[in-house]
């Protein structure tokens, strides 16, 4: 088999940046079809967005939440990622491989607790207050 170069495979330009977005789509749809998490993570994501147009957050509200669902997503598919790397390497229950999918794992939980908590301290004013004007 003959080796390329990774120099070659690296030259920039438009063409391979419009390569490189649609591959990033590729992992999207991947993680969507085939990651249950990541499909609950999608789920929250748009009940989020829409409680976030019915409690009319503020500017710095909305950068807050939106960062913290970025950080989310990008930790779902950074866990897919590992995951099938890691099958590539071996299909075998191997304590080692168990390892680094279950913290991969616990990584994107911790996150998403900590977003949870972000979110009621985001929200439970807002709602609070329009049960307050509804009451």
């Amino acid at each position: 088999m003959k080796q390329i170069s990774r120099d070659k495979i690296k030259v920039r330009g438009f063409k391979r940046f419009k390569k490189s977005f649609g591959y990033s789509i590729d992992g999207l749809k991947y993680a969507y079809k085939y990651e249950q998490s990541m499909f609950i993570h999608f789920m929250v994501t748009i009940f989020v967005l829409v409680m976030g147009f019915i409690c009319e957050l503020s500017l710095t509200e909305w950068a807050i939440v939106l960062i913290t669902i970025g950080v989310v997503l990008a930790s779902e598919l950074i866990n897919t990622a590992i995951e099938a790397v890691v099958d590539l390497v071996t299909l075998e229950i191997h304590p080692l491989a168990k390892i680094a999918k279950d913290c991969g794992s616990a990584a994107t939980f911790v996150l998403s607790v900590i977003a949870a908590f972000i979110g009621l301290a985001i929200f439970v004013p807002h709602l609070v207050e329009m049960f307050r004007i509804i009451l």
